[in-house]
C-alpha cells in the first residue's frame, strides 16, 4: 500500500467514524463480491485526446494517477476505439499494436499504487465515426456527420463482436480492473438497440429480440473470455432523447438481460449526440436526470450509477441517500479538481473547484481537434507542463485586478510561496465572473468565485478591495514584480446618436444599475451579446435552477411514457417577456464563434423565446424613434426604447504609464477581444508557475 494510499484510507475511516460525516452514502464502500470500491463516486469517461497521441501514456498515468491520489474509487478512461472501421486508414486498434500491454500497464500502475481501480472505455462511433470507411446497422448519415455508413454485414457484425472481446483480453492483461462496454449516446452498439437507426430485417434487426442482440451477444462473450472476477460496466442509454429511440419497456428488458449475461454494473447514459435538448452544459440543472436512473435501478439486479450535471459532494450525497442510484458518476469535475473526494472526506468541500459545466475547455477542444483541458483548472490533462512547484527565491508580488487571470495569478503564486497582494477597485472579487453569474443558465460562476475566496483566504493573500492603485504607489512600494490583471472597458462603436439616453452599456443593464426596457437592440452579438439577450429574455426564476420547468421548456416527458422521452412531446418554453432584436454587422448566421458544443443551446433558447436576430447590419443612427439600420442595403427602423451596447471590448492598461516595476500583462489587460476566461485563467496560471 503507498503513502498516499495508506494516508487516504486513514482519512477516510477516521471521518466515516465521526457522527458528524456529511458524506457517509458517498464515502461508502461498494461491494461487487469479487470485488470492492472504496466508494461511490465513478470517474466518468471522457476523452481527453491524450488517447490520440503517440506515447502518451506516461502523461495519461499522471493525469489518472493524480485523481486515484485524489480519492476516486473507480476510474473508467476516455474511450478506446474497437474497430479498424473507427480509425483513420493503416491505424489499427490499440489492442493490436505492439507493445501496447506494456504501456498500458504504466497507466494501470499509476492508478493501483493510489489504491484505486480502473476500468478502460471499449468505444465503437458506429455512425458518427470521422472516417469515410464506417459502418452501422443501416446506411443512414447521421445529422452530425458528413459521411454515410456502409451497412455492416453479418460477418462485419461478427467481427466487430470479436474486436470487443479481443480488447477487454487485452485490458485484462494490461492491469485494467475492468472494461466499460459503451452502449449510448447513439454509437455503433446503441445504433442497432433503436429503430431510428436500425432498419435490418435479418437477424441483427426488426424485432427488439434482434435489435438487443447485438449488446448482449458481446456481453456474453466478454465475460466469458475475461472469468467472473472483471468488471464489466455497460453505458445503457436510459433516455435517448431522439424520435425512434428506445421505450421505458424496452430498456427495462435489455438492462434485465444484460443483468443475466454478467454485466457488474450498469451505467447511466443519457442523449445521443444528435440530441436537440442540453444534456451536460451549465443550462442544464444540477443532478437534471438523476431521476431516470431512479426509475430503471428498481428493475435491475446489479448497481446503477447514475450521471450528468452532479459536480459536489453534497449534491451526490442527496443523489445516492434518497436511493436514485448506487454509484455516482462525475467526469468534468474531475477535470476541475482532482482532490473531490479527498477534500470531501476531510470536511473541506468549500475548498473544491467547482465545474461549472461550460464546456470551454473540454469537450469544445475535443470536438475541435484540441487537447482537452479545464476553464478553471488548466492543468488538467497538462500536468506534466503546468508544475505549480515552490518558488527557488520568494518574493513580494502586487496582482492588479481580482478578476479570473488576477485570481488565478495570485493562488498560483501563493501555492509557491510568493508573498501576494492583490487589489481591486470594486468592493468584492471576481471581474467580469460577477457579471456572467447573473446570466440565467451560468449561476455556476459563482462557484468558481467562491473557491477563489477560500483559497485566498487559506493562502494567505493580502485582499486589499475598493482600492484603486496607479503607478506611484507601486513604484514607491516594496513589490518586487507586479501583475497586471486590470481587465477590459467596453469599446464605445461610432454611431451617429451613440450618446442618445437610451444608449446604455451592457454593464449597467447585467448589473442591474440600469432597468432594462420592453423593447430593445443589442448592438453586438458576440458572447455578451447573448448573454444580455438571454437575462432579458427571461422573466421569474431560470430553468436552469428547477429541474420539471427546464423538462417542460425543453419537452422531455418525466413520467417516460414518450419513446425515446421526447417522442410527441411539445416543448413549452415562455416568450420573453419584452421584443428583443440582437444585431450584428457581419452577414453570417449569429453565434458562429460561441462554443462549438453550447453555442446551439444559447442559438435555439433564444429563438425558443421569440428575439429575433439580424445579420448584415449597418447601423446608421440612434434618435428618439429607435434605431437606424441597413439590413442587407435595406433601410430599416428599429422602433425600441433602449440600445444595449456590447461591441466588444478595450485593454484597460492605464496603470502601466510610468510604471517603473518589473511588470507582467495578463488577462483582459493583454488582449481584450471577445472575453476569453479560459485564456485568462490559463494565462494568469502558467505566468505564476514562472516566477
Amino acid at each position: 500500500m503507498s503513502e498516499s494510499h495508506a494516508g487516504y484510507s486513514a482519512r477516510q475511516n477516521e471521518y466515516m467514524s465521526s457522527t458528524n460525516n456529511p458524506f457517509p452514502r458517498l464515502l461508502e464502500p461498494l461491494d461487487l463480491g469479487f470485488t470492492q470500491i472504496r466508494n461511490r463516486l465513478l470517474m466518468g469517461s471522457m476523452h481527453t485526446g491524450l488517447e490520440d497521441i503517440p506515447g502518451s501514456h506516461e502523461r495519461m498515468a499522471l493525469f489518472y494517477g493524480e485523481r486515484a491520489r485524489g480519492g476516486v474509487g473507480l476510474i473508467v478512461t476516455g474511450g478506446f476505439m474497437a474497430s479498424q472501421y473507427c480509425l483513420p486508414p493503416g491505424i489499427k486498434p490499440v489492442y493490436e499494436q505492439q507493445g501496447q500491454v506494456q504501456n498500458h500497464r504504466k497507466i494501470t500502475d499509476a492508478v493501483h499504487r493510489e489504491g484505486g481501480k480502473i476500468c478502460l472505455q471499449i468505444l465503437h462511433t458506429g455512425r458518427y465515426s470521422r472516417t469515410e470507411n464506417l459502418i452501422a446497422p443501416s446506411p443512414i448519415r447521421a445529422p452530425i456527420n458528413k459521411f454515410v455508413p456502409q451497412e455492416a454485414t453479418h460477418e462485419q457484425i461478427l467481427g466487430e463482436i470479436e474486436a470487443f472481446v479481443q480488447f477487454a483480453a487485452f485490458s485484462q492483461d494490461a492491469g485494467y480492473d475492468g472494461v466499460e462496454i459503451m452502449g449510448s449516446e447513439g454509437y455503433f452498439i446503441n445504433e442497432f438497440i433503436a429503430a431510428r437507426t436500425n432498419q435490418r430485417k435479418d437477424q441483427w434487426g426488426g424485432s427488439y429480440e434482434n435489435r438487443i442482440r447485438l449488446p448482449l451477444e458481446i456481453v456474453r462473450r466478454v465475460r466469458e473470455k475475461t472469468g467472473p472476477n472483471f468488471i464489466i460496466i455497460f453505458r445503457l442509454s436510459m433516455l435517448d432523447l431522439v424520435e425512434g429511440g428506445s421505450s421505458f419497456e424496452e430498456i427495462v428488458q435489455l438492462g434485465k438481460a444484460l443483468c443475466e449475461n454478467g454485466v457488474s454494473l450498469i451505467n447511466t447514459g443519457i442523449g445521443w449526440h444528435e440530441a436537440t435538448i442540453p444534456t451536460i452544459a451549465t443550462k442544464v440543472p444540477r443532478a437534471a436526470f438523476t431521476w431516470v436512473t431512479a426509475q430503471f435501478r428498481k428493475h435491475f439486479s446489479v448497481p446503477v450509477i447514475t450521471s450528468n450535471r452532479i459536480n459536489t459532494p453534497e449534491l451526490a450525497e442527496e443523489v445516492l441517500s434518497r436511493g436514485d442510484a448506487d454509484m455516482v458518476s462525475l467526469a468534468r469535475p474531475l477535470l476541475a479538481d482532482a482532490d473531490f473526494i479527498n477534500k470531501a472526506a476531510a470536511n473541506r468541500s468549500d475548498e473544491i473547484n467547482t465545474c461549472i459545466g461550460c464546456n470551454q475547455a473540454c469537450l469544445d477542444h475535443i470536438f475541435s481537434g484540441q487537447l482537452s483541458s479545464c476553464l478553471v483548472n488548466p492543468r488538467a490533462c497538462h500536468e506534466q507542463e503546468i508544475v505549480i512547484a515552490p518558488a527557488q527565491t520568494k518574493k513580494s508580488i502586487a496582482v492588479v485586478g481580482a478578476g479570473p487571470a488576477g485570481l488565478a495569478a495570485a493562488i498560483t503564486a501563493a501555492q509557491r510561496g510568493h508573498k501576494v497582494s492583490i487589489f481591486d477597485k470594486s468592493e468584492s472579487i471576481g471581474g467580469q465572473f460577477n457579471l456572467a453569474r447573473r446570466i440565467p443558465g451560468k449561476e455556476e460562476f459563482a462557484e468558481t468565485l467562491r473557491y477563489y475566496s477560500v483559497q485566498l483566504q487559506r493562502l494567505g493573500v493580502d485582499i486589499r478591495l475598493n482600492s484603486e492603485v496607479d503607478s506611484s504607489f507601486l513604484n514607491d512600494s516594496d513589490f518586487d514584480e507586479v501583475i497586471v490583471a486590470t481587465g477590459i472597458k467596453p469599446r464605445t462603436p461610432a454611431i451617429d446618436g451613440i450618446d442618445h439616453p437610451m444608449v446604455v452599456s451592457y454593464i449597467d443593464v447585467i448589473s442591474g444599475k440600469v432597468p432594462a426596457g420592453n423593447s430593445v437592440a443589442i448592438i453586438g452579438a458576440g458572447g455578451i451579446g447573448f448573454d444580455v439577450a438571454e437575462l432579458l429574455s427571461h422573466s421569474g426564476p431560470a430553468p436552469s435552477l428547477d429541474i420539471p420547468t427546464f423538462m417542460h421548456d425543453w419537452g422531455v416527458d418525466m413520467s417516460l411514457q414518450a419513446r425515446g422521452g421526447i417522442e410527441g412531446v411539445e416543448p413549452q418554453t415562455p416568450p420573453s417577456p419584452r421584443d428583443i432584436f440582437l444585431c450584428q454587422r457581419k452577414a453570417e448566421g449569429l453565434g458562429k464563434n460561441l462554443g462549438k458544443t453550447t453555442g446551439w443551446i444559447h442559438r435555439l433558447g433564444l429563438i425558443k423565446r421569440g428575439v429575433k436576430m439580424l445579420a448584415g447590419c449597418e447601423y446608421v443612427g440612434i434618435d428618439d424613434d429607435g434605431l437606424h439600420l441597413l439590413v442587407d442595403n435595406q433601410p430599416r427602423l428599429l422602433e425600441v426604447d433602449q440600445v444595449i451596447i456590447c461591441a466588444g471590448q478595450e485593454p484597460l492598461r492605464d496603470l502601466l504609464e510610468g510604471l517603473q516595476k518589473p511588470y507582467h500583462l495578463i488577462g483582459g489587460a493583454d488582449v481584450a477581444s471577445e472575453l476569453d476566461a479560459k485564456r485568462a485563467i490559463d494565462q494568469g496560471t502558467r505566468l505564476a508557475t514562472s516566477l
